[in-house]
């Protein structure tokens, strides 16, 4: 007999050891999320994910699937929450979406889009972050990262190269480069690996590729995040 996980009302089959996010996304659920990526160890740090599991929060890409777990991912007040956590990633990084060459690719963005975030709320930082573009191939425009770690997982786990690594704390948490100088020019990063490709914002880009594929052709503006078209979309709980 099938396991299942009920999402919302609906039943969706699991298997012995994965996480609500893996169900969820075998069944094509959508749960919002910045630093999970399939196939990478589960890391729970941008807490986008949060769900309600039988009356407990917890994000979903760490949370074991379980036989009679009843999950409430898309309420009126997981929404508000995931939106207020949006709008501190933005202000507290340099986000200009219209002049950064990651629109219409970009996840935050996306994300930001599907939960109808329509203003920053809070004050923004405008925090001195430098670009390095010391790399012959690859930037760092550090301005827009979001410490989603997915970089320092792909480097370490995908590429076995161990390029980047975060430090600070709090609102002093960084991504920094393991070279000598600190440059991403001093690495050993090329442009074959996992880490130059997978970051969700516009931190982490291939040089000479700005806008080669024009606005209106691009992942996202085709359609929202969750999968669903542009035109007509579906309502949700907001």
């Amino acid at each position: 007999m099938t396991k299942c996980i009920n999402i919302d009302g609906v039943n969706v089959p699991f298997e012995e050891g994965q996480t609500i996010m893996q169900a969820a996304e075998n069944a094509g659920v959508y749960i919002p999320h910045l630093c999970h990526h399939a196939g990478y160890a589960p890391h729970g740090s941008c807490k986008l994910c949060s769900v309600r599991v039988n009356g407990r929060v917890c994000t979903a890409c760490t949370f074991p699937a379980a036989e009679g777990q009843s999950v409430i991912n898309n309420s009126r007040e997981l929404q508000a929450d995931r939106r207020r956590l949006t709008q501190m990633l933005f202000v507290e990084g340099n986000h200009n979406c219209p002049s950064c060459e990651k629109s219409g690719d970009c996840r935050l963005q996306a994300v930001a889009y599907y939960l109808r975030m329509e203003d920053d709320h809070f004050p923004l930082f405008y925090p001195p972050r430098p670009l390095d573009s010391s790399h012959p191939d690859i930037l760092i425009e550090h301005n827009r990262c979001i410490v989603c770690s997915l970089c320092v997982r792909a480097s370490r786990d995908i590429d076995g190269k161990n390029v980047f690594a975060v430090s600070g704390r709090g609102a002093h948490k960084h991504l920094i480069v393991n070279s000598p100088s600190g440059r991403l020019g001093d690495s050993d990063i090329s442009t074959d690996d996992a880490a130059a490709h997978i970051c969700p914002t516009g931190a982490i880009l291939i040089k000479g590729q700005a806008f080669h594929r024009p606005i209106g052709q691009r992942l996202y503006d085709l359609e929202r995040i969750d999968g669903s078209p542009h035109a007509g979309e579906a309502s949700h709980e907001a």
